[in-house]
């Protein structure tokens, strides 16, 4: 973050005043405009690893993390040996796990698990718990959620009543996932009370755990009212627990409740920082209270605060959506001379508003300075530039982009896939969308559920429901998004 005193005088007046200007330019910008959509397409790419909990343990705490976490790591001095006894605990609590497993779908009448656990005379490890646990959280689904639920929490029980092991904070996490993917909400309450009782710190995971679950049940600002009162919640590295729960709102597009929370913070003495302002801003951005942000935005030059990476960013959202570019043309220059080279997100960012006001040449423009200036567009700005000229009608625009990302270097990824699949079916070329769906996963790259409804929307639109059924029986052929069968046979494009 950048402080006043970072800066000189000069600087700092610079960004007072500038923060005057800006109120007016975003006062035009926002009169009567809707920021709904204003990050959102940003978001959407950089922010995927949020869009599920189960996904994000799968990933993070899977059979690979516990290979790594044990395995060889040392450099050329590490004897073979001790290579291949460590190698030799994996395959132990791989091994272990497999029997367990065996042992928990045993369980039913008659049948109880733990004292047959305990007869295996295992050494119970934070390894092997959480090997286990995500195991379970893996085969979770419509049919087997309550049994899984109580496999689970069975398993956690009796391995937390083993001598020389104790369950951490991200094992009681795992667990919630389950809990959470089971739909057993009561069960997670209770989980976080015997955390608070035992002394466990509840860390921003756990919160983000459970504002996700309950956000939908209407618990969420009973979530967050627990959270601001426990003295157990641990929120490094932010400077204070509001800052941690705003952040972990703004991951969550709770933007409602951010404005409840900052108003506690004030209410409780806290004051506002950098990073209290950005959420703060960019919250009244997304609801539209366009006075609120700009009030903000004053306040912040005033609190001698001066903008930072993410402030320049919101800026550039803000006038890239208000269709501003010589406006953003002199703040990229404003942030060279206060020390901050702008980076590939502040142009993608900026290029993305410019796309969604209709302002293509602005974008192409903007797409070649930042080239010339050494700053290397990445995939997410070449996909923003596609779907820009994809929406525009200009599919020959977006296979020019889409040729040269490649021609670079940068391997598409699904929301690349999805604007060129979407692109090639305005211009009614469904086979040749059929085929890039093939290279997509020919090339490692997994089609997601808006992939094939683009697909099968449009070749339904058309007409051709031969087509649009082939692309479905080959999404069940690949064994993926079966559960959402019957929302694609219900799908109709737009």
């Amino acid at each position: 973050m950048y402080s006043v005193a970072l800066f000189s005088c000069r600087h700092f007046k610079g960004f007072y005043g500038f923060a005057l200007v800006s109120r007016n330019l975003c006062s035009r910008i926002f009169n009567g405009d809707n920021v709904e959509n204003g990050f959102g397409g940003i978001e959407d790419f950089l922010n995927e690893s949020w869009k599920s909990t189960k996904n994000e343990y799968s990933c993070q705490e899977d059979t690979s993390t516990l290979h790594n976490s044990v395995n060889y790591s040392g450099g050329r001095g590490e004897s073979q040996g001790n290579f291949s006894a460590r190698q030799g605990f994996v395959d132990e609590v791989r091994s272990n796990a497999e029997r367990i497993f065996e042992i928990l779908h045993q369980d039913g009448p008659g049948f109880d698990v733990k004292p047959v656990l305990s007869d295996l005379g295992v050494r119970v490890s934070g390894l092997l718990v959480r090997e286990v646990l995500s195991g379970i959280l893996k085969t979770i689904n419509y049919a087997n959620k309550n049994r899984c639920a109580k496999l689970g929490y069975k398993f956690f029980v009796w391995s937390g009543e083993q001598e020389n092991y104790r369950h951490t904070t991200d094992i009681y996490n795992l667990m919630m996932v389950i809990f959470s993917e089971c739909e057993e909400f009561k069960a997670m309450w209770r989980l976080l009370d015997e955390m608070i009782e035992k002394g466990y710190p509840t860390t921003a995971r756990t919160f983000n755990l459970l504002i996700r679950t309950c956000g939908g049940a209407g618990l969420a600002r009973k979530v967050v009212e627990r959270f601001m009162k426990s003295k157990t919640f641990n929120y490094r590295p932010f400077k204070h627990s509001f800052n941690a729960i705003l952040h972990s709102l703004l991951t969550l597009n709770q933007y409602k409740l951010i404005e409840w929370v900052y108003h506690q913070m004030l209410v409780d003495g806290q004051s506002p920082d950098v990073l209290t302002y950005n959420i703060i801003m960019w919250a009244k951005c997304r609801l539209g209270k366009l006075d609120h942000f700009h009030g903000l935005l004053d306040e912040m030059g005033r609190s001698g605060f001066s903008p930072d990476f993410h402030t320049f960013n919101l800026l550039l959202h803000v006038l890239g959506k208000g269709d501003k570019p010589l406006a953003a043309l002199k703040l990229l220059n404003h942030m060279k001379e206060v020390g901050i080279d702008p980076t590939v997100l502040h142009f993608t960012t900026l290029i993305d508003g410019l796309g969604r006001a209709g302002n293509l040449e602005a974008c192409q423009y903007f797409f070649d300075q930042m080239t010339k200036h050494g700053c290397t567009p990445d995939v997410v700005c070449y996909t923003v530039m596609i779907n820009g000229y994809v929406v525009a009608g200009q599919f020959d625009k977006a296979q020019e982009i889409f040729s040269e990302m490649i021609n670079k270097g940068q391997l598409p990824n699904v929301f690349t896939y999805n604007s060129m699949i979407r692109g090639l079916c305005m211009d009614r070329k469904f086979e040749e969308a059929w085929l890039m769906l093939k290279e997509m996963e020919s090339k490692g790259c997994n089609p997601n559920f808006v992939v094939y409804t683009t697909l099968v929307g449009y070749l339904r639109n058309a007409g051709r429901l031969f087509e649009a059924h082939r692309v479905i029986t080959h999404m069940m052929e690949k064994g993926q998004y079966t559960h959402l069968l019957p929302k694609i046979k219900r799908y109709r494009r737009c």
